[in-house]
């Protein structure tokens, strides 16, 4: 039996790294097509409501990724897990994302 060999433990952390700013371009693409779907047929009341209201989840989610991103970075050892709060909140945007593009297609 052969051991496993040595990991570079930095790799872990770079690739969560990564896979958060893949997601908030993601996001940031999601946003803008949505806020160009609501303001499509012309500007309504609903349009805006909807805009802004994609626009302050994509915000909302930008920080949450921002500050899992430079905690990531931190030279301070291995980075400690993603906090129950944090996790629940980028849940809870991308949700909301989804579910404001859903009314946007009806």
């Amino acid at each position: 039996m052969t051991s496993p060999p040595n990991r570079d433990p930095g790799l872990q952390p770079e690739r969560t790294r990564l896979a958060w700013r893949r997601t908030t371009l993601s996001s940031t693409v999601a946003a803008v097509l949505a806020a160009k779907a609501a303001l499509h047929g012309g500007v309504t009341p609903e349009g805006v409501i909807i805009c802004a209201l994609c626009c302050a989840l994509w915000l909302a989610f930008l920080t949450l990724a921002h500050h899992r991103i430079t905690t990531l970075t931190a030279d301070s050892g291995p980075p400690p897990p993603l906090a129950p709060r944090h996790a629940t909140a980028a849940v809870l945007c991308t949700v909301a994302v989804a579910v404001c593009a859903a009314v946007l297609v009806y």
